[in-house]
C-alpha cells in the first residue's frame, strides 16, 4: 500500500480479492480502507467554505460548561482580542482610498492559575486515567499556539558558555552561519544542559520516567522534543498536554520540534484522532492539529548541531537560511506540511551509510548517505546532524561516520520491539581550551577540542495500565 494513498490501497485490494476473494485480510483492510474514504467524504463535505479563520478565534470559553466531575483546581480564563491590518494593492485602475486593508484579529488567551500544583494534580490525574476539562485542554492548546507563533521555523538555542559569549560579535570561535550579531535577535541564550529526546508515541509512562531519570525541565536544563509525541501509543493526549502545559510554564527552556506523526493523515491512521474525540472532542483534535502546524522544524543548538525529525534534503544547495525561511503559516491557512519540499523532506528522510541518495522505503521523501551529510555540514560550518524518526535498538546510533546521530526515546516501541529508549545530553565542555580553538572545528568529526559535550544514555520501558497501543482506533492500517 502506498504509504496513506488509500484511493491507490483500495485499487490494490479490490485487485488482490479478484484473485483471493476469500482471504480475511485482504478483506478486513479493504474494508477499512472504504469506511475511511467515505468518512473522508463526508468531512469535506460537512466543512462547508473554509475561512481559513483560526480555530482559537471561534471558541467561546465562558460557554463551555465545566464537567460536573471535575473536583481539580480552577483556571480563570479570559481573551482579549488583537487587531493588525494589512495593506494591498490591486493592479486595476484605482481611485484614490482603494488599496485593501484588511483587519485580522486574533484571540489572545490568558489563562490564571495554571502553575505547578496544577502540573502535578494533572499528572496524578493522567495516571489514573482521568482527564481535564475541555474548556481547560482549550485554552492549554489555544495559550500554545501563541508560543509556538512566535518562534522561527528553525530554532536557535545557545546554552551558556564560561569561555564563550555568544552576544560578543567578535568572538570568531563560534561558527555563525547567518554572520555577526550571534547573540541578538533571534537567538535564545541561557540554560547549561540541553536534553535532546527523540520520538515518545504516546508512551506517557515511559515520559514520565524520562524526566525522573534525567531531570527536569528548569531555566538550567533545557529540553528539546524532536517530533513524534503523538501517535501508536495510547496516552498521546496526555503527552501532548503533559508537554503543552510545560511550554506554557517554561517558554524557553523546553522546545518542540514537528515529527511526521504531527499531522493530519497520519493522526487519522494511527490513532491521536480516534483518540482525542474519544477522551475530549473532535473540535480538540481540530485544536491539536492546528497547533501542530505552527511547531518549528528544526533546531540549531550552539550554532554546532542541526536538529530535525527526518533528515537532510535532495538538494545539496539548501543552507541554514534557507531552513529558517520555511514558511509554516501560508496563505490558505492550512496547518499540513507539503507531500514535496524542504518540509516534507525535514519530517520524512531517512539516512542510509551508502554514498549518494535513494528512493525511501516509506513511499515518502528519500534517504541520504554519508557524503550528502558531510557536505552539508561543511558548507553549513556544523559539527553534527541530529535526528529521530526511526526505532533504534539501542536508543541511540551514531551514524554515517560520526556525522549523524539517531535518537529513539519511546522504550519498547509498541510493546512489542524490546528497543532501549534513549536521549542525549548537551553542555558545557570543561576540558576546552578556547586559546586553542581556531573556529575550524567543523571540518572534522573529531571531538578534540569542541566547546560542548553530548553523552548519552538508555532507559527501559516501565509498566503502564493494561491498554494496548492504538487501543482508541476505529479501524486503522496497524502499526
Amino acid at each position: 500500500m502506498a504509504i496513506l494513498n488509500h484511493k491507490q490501497a483500495l485499487e490494490n485490494f479490490k485487485f488482490i480479492l479478484k484473485k483471493l476473494p476469500n482471504d480475511k485480510l485482504t478483506l478486513e483492510n479493504y474494508k477499512q480502507c472504504t469506511n475511511y474514504l467515505k468518512r473522508q467524504a463526508f468531512e469535506k463535505a460537512i466543512a462547508g467554505n473554509d475561512d481559513n479563520e483560526s480555530i482559537f478565534n471561534k471558541i467561546d470559553y465562558q460557554s463551555i460548561q465545566i464537567e460536573k466531575s471535575w473536583s481539580g483546581p480552577e483556571l480563570n480564563i479570559t481573551t482579549n482580542t488583537t487587531t493588525t491590518t494589512t495593506t494591498t494593492t490591486t493592479t486595476t485602475t484605482t481611485t484614490a482610498g482603494d488599496n485593501n486593508n484588511k483587519k485580522k484579529s486574533d484571540v489572545i488567551v490568558n489563562i490564571e492559575g495554571l502553575d505547578h500544583d496544577y502540573l502535578k494534580y494533572m499528572i496524578k490525574l493522567f495516571k489514573n486515567g482521568g482527564k481535564l476539562p475541555k474548556r481547560h485542554v482549550f485554552a492549554i492548546i489555544a495559550k500554545v499556539y501563541e508560543i509556538l507563533k512566535q518562534e522561527n521555523t528553525m530554532t536557535e538555542i545557545s546554552l551558556l558558555h564560561s569561555q564563550i559569549d555568544f552576544n560578543n560579535d567578535n568572538d570568531d570561535t563560534i561558527n555563525n552561519p547567518h554572520g555577526k550579531g550571534k547573540g541578538k535577535g533571534d537567538q535564545i541564550i541561557g540554560g547549561k544542559k540541553l536534553t535532546v529526546v527523540g520520538d515518545t508515541h504516546g508512551q506517557f509512562f515511559d515520559l514520565l520516567n524520562l524526566f525522573d531519570k534525567f531531570g527536569h525541565v528548569t531555566q538550567d536544563h533545557i529540553y528539546l522534543f524532536n517530533g513524534d509525541f503523538v501517535d501508536r501509543g495510547s496516552w498521546s493526549c496526555e503527552v501532548a498536554l503533559y508537554l503543552y502545559v510545560l511550554k506554557i510554564l517554561y517558554p524557553k527552556s523546553i522546545f518542540i520540534n514537528r515529527g511526521n506523526h504531527e499531522t493530519n493523515d497520519m493522526n487519522k491512521t494511527y490513532g491521536f484522532t480516534d483518540e482525542c474525540e474519544f477522551k475530549y472532542s473532535k473540535k480538540i483534535f481540530e485544536a491539536f492539529n492546528q497547533s501542530f502546524g505552527a511547531l518549528p522544524l528544526a533546531c540549531l543548538i550552539n550554532q554546532t548541531y542541526l536538529c530535525m525529525h527526518g533528515g537532510l534534503f535532495s538538494n545539496d544547495k539548501v543552507t541554514l537560511k534557507d531552513i529558517k525561511s520555511i514558511n509554516r503559516f501560508p496563505s490558505n491557512g492550512s496547518s499540513q506540511p507539503p507531500k514535496e519540499g524542504l518540509a516534507m523532506e525535514l519530517l520524512w528522510t531517512d539516512p542510509q551509510e551508502i554514498n549518494g541518495r535513494s528512493p525511501s522505503k516509506r513511499g515518502i521523501g528519500m534517504q541520504f548517505g554519508p557524503d550528502i551529510t558531510e557536505r552539508f555540514c561543511l558548507s553549513n560550518k556544523i559539527r553534527k546532524i541530529i535526528r529521530s524518526h526511526e526505532v533504534r535498538m539501542n536508543g541511540i546510533e551514531n551514524e554515517q561516520n560520526g556525522r549523524l546521530m539517531t535518537v529513539f526515546s519511546a522504550p519498547n516501541y509498541c510493546d512489542s520491539t524490546g528497543n532501549l529508549g534513549g536521549v542525549i545530553h548537551i553542555e558545557e565542555n570543561s576540558n576546552y581550551k578556547k586559546d586553542l580553538d581556531d573556529g575550524q572545528g567543523y571540518k572534522t568529526v573529531e571531538e578534540k577540542n569542541c566547546p560542548w559535550i553530548l553523552t548519552t544514555e538508555t532507559f527501559e520501558a516501565v509498566p503502564h495500565p493494561d491498554l494496548k497501543p492504538m487501543a482508541y482506533s476505529k479501524g486503522g492500517f496497524g502499526f
